[in-house]
């Protein structure tokens, strides 16, 4: 058999793949063009991620550092809201004056009984809610839609509607409890009715919010999880029992910690429904939130430096907050 002893072609002078030409075949002025693009290449790829984000720096700098050294700063003095540069030492004199303050005392309180009343029921209608959701329901955008609706409503807007449906004399809520023989009741001036009023308020804004955070982790669990209890005979509910509520473990301390941080920073809606539109929080304080006792010592008595001693209580609360969800989730952790 013959055997080809073939040898490749050198290529032609202008072909289809022409060679590349060496370095030093390069003008002068091209490569000092290519090294410059290069560089700067290389200081785009370097920095482009920082200048990326440095306007979430820059604004958090400008409205969240500052303001949180400069009422730490005032909190230590006496300092009027009208000359705020004016400031004379007063080391904890704030903060003992707030806390001798039973005002101060009486909005805490009150902060925490409508936290209390406002989260609890929130979070289990939310939890109801998002399991009916779950399941395959015509129209389920719209039914999504409108969960979401409450919450990017304004707060005035809801807070002035609501206020409107506790009226004391016209209200439909005293309307709907007379034809069940129940008395008017004076939601703005009793205390617990008062309460549960701008609960209410917080209730229907916050439900449908909570409802589609806890859809959106009951469908990221497996369907095998369901299957294999539908097997051993489990009901609907049980399923939801030992089976969604587990899953759910950390979604669930989320919201209630999300929750108690909003319940705890408490503002629009006690004071527009206040009927003296004003921030004591009706007539005896009997909804008075820390967030209202803040502003009225702040912008309405002018003591800037007790105001600034409030919000740093405040934030120390928020503090306590995080530590307990710190030990809570690593405990979960550990128990999974």
């Amino acid at each position: 058999m013959a055997t080809r002893h073939d040898t490749a072609a050198p290529p032609a002078k202008g072909g289809a793949a022409p060679g590349r030409p060496p370095a030093d075949a390069i003008p002068p002025d091209v490569a000092k063009k290519r090294a410059r693009l290069s560089r700067r290449w290389q200081r785009d790829l370097r920095w482009s991620p920082y200048v990326f984000v440095s306007p979430f720096f820059l604004l958090f700098l400008a409205f969240g550092l500052f303001p949180l050294l400069y009422t730490a700063w005032a909190s230590l003095h006496t300092v009027e809201l009208t000359a705020p540069t004016d400031m004379e030492w007063a080391g904890l004199r704030n903060y003992t004056r707030v806390f001798d303050d039973e005002f101060y005392w009486n909005a805490a309180q009150n902060t925490l009984t409508i936290g209390i009343i406002s989260t609890v029921p929130q979070l289990l209608m939310a939890l109801g809610l998002a399991h009916l959701l779950n399941y395959k329901l015509r129209a389920s955008t719209f039914y999504r839609v409108v969960m979401l609706a409450p919450y990017a409503t304004s707060i005035a807007a809801a807070s002035l509607v609501f206020v409107l449906l506790f009226g004391r004399d016209y209200g439909m809520i005293n309307w709907a409890l007379g034809i069940v023989g129940i008395d008017n009741i004076d939601w703005q001036n009793e205390t617990w009715a008062s309460q549960l009023a701008v609960s209410s308020i917080v209730i229907w804004r916050w439900t449908g919010y909570n409802a589609l955070i806890y859809l959106a982790a009951m469908q990221a669990i497996p369907q095998d999880l369901y299957e294999s209890a539908a097997l051993d005979g489990a009901s609907r509910w049980k399923q939801f029992i030992h089976v969604t509520l587990p899953q759910l473990r950390p979604t669930i301390l989320f919201t209630v910690v999300v929750s108690t941080i909003g319940a705890s920073q408490l503002f629009g809606e006690p004071l527009l429904f206040d009927a003296n539109k004003g921030a004591s929080g009706g007539s005896q304080h009997q909804f008075q939130t820390l967030g209202l006792y803040m502003y009225e010592q702040g912008w309405l008595n002018q003591h800037l430096g007790r105001a600034s001693a409030i919000a740093w209580t405040m934030f120390l609360i928020l503090i306590v907050i995080g530590i307990v969800n710190y030990v809570i989730s690593r405990r979960l952790r550990a128990s999974s």
